[in-house]
């Protein structure tokens, strides 16, 4: 079966302004890229789907979902916080980014693809159950997990996220679901605080948040090792049927935003792992989404490694 990838210009069209780190180019250089070394060949590329209402209220209070639509009808230039910006056309794209990865994921549950990759923006997982921030409206990630939870009948969902940012808005939305794993490895301290060790989940959900804080300056054998040695083995308690990865490619030594000193080579190892992953417990069942990634070079060489490492598993 084809891996599905999700990658069309209109996720250019959310405007964040001169200036910001989050911005169309990034995605502009993927497409860039992967046209360049004729990658789309080897994909079958899915029709985009715009969330509903209803899809979007699986992770988010329908307050939040009305204020991103009227903030951006009104013209407003920012929600919630300074650093997430928004345009006209922002709430419409971002309804595309999250039910285009719905619309992936229905697919590879169905056992219609073998896995795949949303290349969408704006990305997602700072996104609160009630508040935009860190560039994100929607949390793309737990919408998709949900769904597949209550549309396809999976039971268990692993996320992974390797962005070099805690994903605070996917570890709170999930952190008392005892079927939805939420794994992160990222640098701290850095934006937004959140992600400490003892942040295990609550509840029902206690013990299936899993961080893995990585001070400035680590490279690939701390990022990998946090992955092979404890993302692995909690898998495996675990056994996910479906793997989701909130692929941000910020950890890059070449990023702009952070400190750490991941090379690309490291991306392509990773996504063997996490593969893995999927492979002995879900069927091979991965999909990965867009998160961080802000030097626009390294952000389309990892992309390359990621999709290239899917596609041939070496």
């Amino acid at each position: 079966m084809a891996l599905g990838l999700v990658l069309d210009p209109v996720f250019e069209e959310h405007d964040t302004g001169p200036g910001h780190p989050e911005c169309a180019a990034r995605l502009t250089a993927i497409r860039e890229r992967l046209a360049q070394i004729g990658i789309e060949q080897r994909l079958e590329k899915i029709d985009l789907e715009s969330a509903d209402d209803a899809l979007l209220h699986l992770a988010h209070d329908p307050d939040h979902v009305s204020r991103v639509e009227q903030a951006c009808a009104r013209g407003e230039p920012l929600i919630d916080s300074m650093d997430t910006a928004i345009g006209p056309h922002s709430s419409r794209v971002a309804r595309l980014a999250a039910g285009s990865l719905v619309a992936l994921c229905r697919r590879v549950a169905r056992g219609e693809l073998s896995g795949g990759f949303a290349a969408t923006r704006p990305p997602g997982h700072h996104a609160e159950r009630d508040l935009a921030m860190g560039f994100c409206l929607f949390n793309n990630v737990t919408i998709a997990a949900h769904s597949l939870r209550e549309k396809e009948g999976i039971s268990r969902v692993l996320i992974v996220d390797w962005d070099v940012h805690h994903g605070n808005g996917t570890q709170h939305i999930l952190e008392e679901e005892p079927d939805l794993f939420y794994f992160s490895v990222h640098q701290s301290p850095l934006y937004p605080g959140t992600g400490a060790r003892d942040e295990r989940g609550r509840a029902a959900g206690e013990g299936t948040t899993l961080n893995c804080p990585l001070p400035p300056g680590t490279g690939d054998v701390g990022f990998l090792g946090a992955l092979r040695e404890e993302l692995a083995p909690a898998a495996e308690r675990f056994r996910p049927e479906f793997v989701l990865v909130s692929a941000g490619f910020d950890a890059h030594r070449a990023d702009p935003l952070a400190a750490l000193q991941v090379s690309t080579e490291a991306y392509a190892e990773a996504t063997r792992i996490v593969r893995g992953i999927a492979d002995r417990t879900a069927g091979g069942r991965l999909v990965s989404v867009l998160e961080g990634g802000y030097d626009l070079p390294a952000l389309a060489d990892s992309v390359v490694a990621h999709l290239e490492t899917m596609i041939d598993g070496d």
